[in-house]
């Protein structure tokens, strides 16, 4: 099944581990590391090979695996400075955040990164985080409301002038920012409950989701570009979130997924999938993230392993073009051993999507001819 709008050619983002424990919460050896250098030379490779966006991650505490974690607007901001064409997307909280102080540092990040700095507005889920700070902890539906008001802030604040916007969570009077960013920072927004599909077609740029299949996505992308229309016809791209596993056999593909599950800290999985669980139910419609998730699901945190980005480069490439055509514009990959599979992966897998998307092309002209 095709939706209204194909992109020419797919976007290509990685996940910065920026938080310690990997991608998978299992004891498996990962040959990554959190720490500055690493991801310095991660982001140099990437931004090498093809890869045009990176999301740092935003934890704030220790959980489910995650011992460490490192400022995610900061750590965004050097790895912009050490890079030259890579976009980086900072993962901020509404509720942690004021958007107008946020504005302020995407502006500055703007002009010494040349236009490649970006935001994801990730409403929340994880209670702990609110309550140890201090702050209040919103429904489901209330911290989507609260989430709109920051997009559309953000928005105005690096567009407008004498910027008013008097909404329930925020209230700006008469402010004007100066200097504006060069380039208006792209605005990036996940979730998948009817709520965050609502709120994405109203005032994102893009919609991130978690790892879905064929029937998964296309529910998604009819929904937020349905919600898109009606806001006066806006355009949101679709990024897609999988666990990528590229080997030179689809056997060894496979055996590492098993490998990761049965090595999974259990423990660890239980508790996140308790939380997000709950998280995922507490939406009016229980559409919300997480809330049909399997254990094995959960090992990756976002659902990766459901997108089905594992085996060969010619399996995984003709998958990543089969979701192009159903309108996904961005896969956000993580990897198990980050540098030598990023690596592999603009060596491998990026040329054969590149060949597939062209051979699509032609084949179309000539229809169309």
């Amino acid at each position: 099944m095709s939706t209204e709008r194909v992109t020419d050619a797919i976007k290509f983002a990685y996940w910065v581990p920026n938080v310690s424990g990997g991608l998978v919460t299992s004891d498996i050896e990962q040959r990554t590391s959190w720490d500055y250098e690493y991801n310095k030379k991660l982001a140099q490779t990437a931004e090498r090979v093809g890869f045009e966006y990176a999301l740092s991650q935003v934890r704030y505490t220790a959980s489910y695996g995650a011992e460490f974690q490192h400022e995610s607007t900061s750590f965004s901001l050097a790895l912009l400075l050490a890079t030259e064409r890579l976009k980086v997307i900072a993962a901020v909280h509404p509720g942690l955040w004021q958007p107008g102080v946020l504005a302020k540092f995407g502006a500055t990040a703007d002009h010494l990164s040349g236009g490649r700095f970006a935001v994801n507005v990730v409403s929340g889920w994880f209670k702990g985080e609110f309550t140890a700070l201090g702050e209040p902890w919103l429904e489901h539906d209330e911290r989507y409301r609260r989430s709109a008001e920051f997009l559309q802030v953000l928005r105005k604040l690096w567009t407008e002038d004498h910027v008013e916007f008097a909404g329930d969570f925020y209230r700006i009077r008469d402010f004007t920012l100066k200097p504006k960013p060069g380039v208006v920072p792209e605005l990036f927004q996940g979730g998948n409950s009817t709520a965050a599909r609502d709120n994405a077609g109203k005032h994102s740029d893009w919609y991130f989701s978690n790892g879905k299949d064929f029937d998964g996505v296309t529910e998604q992308l009819l929904d937020v570009r349905r919600s898109a229309q009606e806001a006066g016809g806006r355009e949101v791209k679709f990024g897609l979130n999988g666990f990528i596993i590229a080997r030179d056999t689809e056997k060894e593909a496979r055996e590492t997924l098993r490998e990761i599950v049965a090595k999974a800290n259990k423990p660890a999985v239980e508790g996140f999938r308790d939380a997000v669980t709950q998280a995922g139910r507490s939406a009016p419609d229980g559409k919300g993230m997480w809330a049909d998730s399997s254990f094995e699901d959960l090992v990756q945190y976002n659902d990766g392993f459901r997108s089905q980005l594992i085996g060969t480069p010619e399996q995984i490439a003709e998958r990543i073009v089969a979701y192009r055509r159903r309108g996904v514009d961005l896969i956000l990959g993580g990897f198990l051993h980050f540098q030598e599979e990023i690596e592999y992966f603009g060596a491998r897998v990026l040329p054969l999507v590149r060949e597939l998307e062209a051979a699509e092309r032609t084949a179309e002209l000539e229809l169309a001819g």
